[in-house]
């Protein structure tokens, strides 16, 4: 049974072609999981094993590397109805948000699971995997798109805490620079995919667009890991967010009855409060958020449906947005019109 065990352990370790684990990692990665075996048992056991799943096996050196054939489809464990829904709805919300690279390491699993749902005909579940969808909140841009070498390096150099080297294309100088980066983190914002690191010999956080790295090669370079840097205390400082500072503010804002609605279903935050509503309809929303432009470009998107009445600053801004715009607009009617 000990035996058995240690295969189906062993079988989760190896991963799809190309990459790999040599025999050596496989036996640490097993001595973790509390299995004591040496090399040759492993060797052995990787040889019974390829007779009855498509394991390949790199001999050009050693120790010797294996992997999965790219194209193999586990059925292991059985699916069932319910996760195979969540894995198609998935499927549809993340290739709007994830590099094609990456979900397409996650085809197997959802190629099964529609696979599995074109099996259920006889119940009536056969056309599901075609009568569900995922919609963004709001316009989704296309994801960028990064270079499979690159994905998968930052992955790498992520997990096993790499230094690499990076052909980095600058969006504000508009060239090519090399930089030694430490990936500390990763971060999904909309449609693009970041890399969290520290550059050279600086110890500050810096952002990388993934789909901007040209080049990417493990560095000769000593890793330098940040030990008090945290993705989530990064994120919940306002560094995705464009703060204008590091407080939270009171909003108050009338808003009309359709936003009222979904405020009172999905709130903005965990303080907020709906009055009741005046003979219009409208309410007054009263809520503690955080003192960034996202906030405020939110608030935009209602256009006149939501009028903010504090803080004074966050009124102001938005008065003038609002002004240039049909400025703007008004130039341009002239100009159409030869006015």
């Amino acid at each position: 049974m000990d035996t058995l065990f240690r295969y189906l352990a062993m079988l989760q370790l190896i991963p799809r072609a190309p990459q790999y684990r040599a025999t050596t990692t496989l036996q640490s990665l097993l001595e973790e999981q509390g299995f004591t075996v040496n090399l040759r048992s492993i060797q052995r056991d990787l040889e019974r094993i390829s007779g009855h799943y498509p394991l390949i096996c790199d001999q050009s050196e050693r120790p010797y590397r294996w992997s999965f054939d790219p194209n193999f489809k586990s059925t292991l464990p059985a699916m069932d109805t319910a996760t195979a829904l969540t894995l198609v709805l998935a499927e549809e919300y993340l290739k709007g948000l994830l590099p094609q690279i990456a979900v397409d390491k996650l085809s197997p699993q959802f190629h099964d699971a529609r696979k599995f749902l074109d099996g259920l005909r006889e119940n009536g579940f056969a056309d599901w995997a075609r009568q569900v969808r995922a919609i963004p909140n709001g316009k989704a841009l296309l994801p960028a798109a990064i270079a499979p070498p690159v994905w998968q390096g930052i992955s790498d150099a992520l997990l096993q805490r790499q230094a690499i080297e990076v052909h980095y294309l600058s969006r504000q100088k508009q060239e090519v620079k090399q930089f030694t980066l430490h990936p500390q983190g990763l971060v999904v914002r909309h449609s693009v995919s970041y890399l969290l690191a520290t550059v050279n010999d600086y110890e500050d956080i810096r952002q990388f667009a993934l789909h901007r790295i040209q080049q990417l090669a493990p560095s000769e370079s000593s890793f330098r890991p940040h030990p008090t840097f945290s993705v989530e205390h990064y994120v919940a400082d306002g560094a995705f967010g464009y703060p204008l500072d590091r407080q939270q503010v009171k909003l108050v804002a009338r808003i009309d009855p359709s936003v009222a609605w979904t405020l009172a279903e999905t709130p903005v935050s965990e303080q907020q409060q709906l009055s009741t509503p005046d003979e219009d309809g409208w309410v007054i929303l009263t809520a503690t958020v955080p003192n960034d432009q996202q906030t405020q470009w939110w608030l935009m998107s209602f256009g006149a449906r939501v009028e903010v009445l504090e803080p004074a600053q966050w009124r102001q801004a938005i008065a003038e947005q609002a002004s240039n715009m049909l400025a703007m607009y008004a130039r341009e009617e002239c100009q159409l019109t030869g006015g």
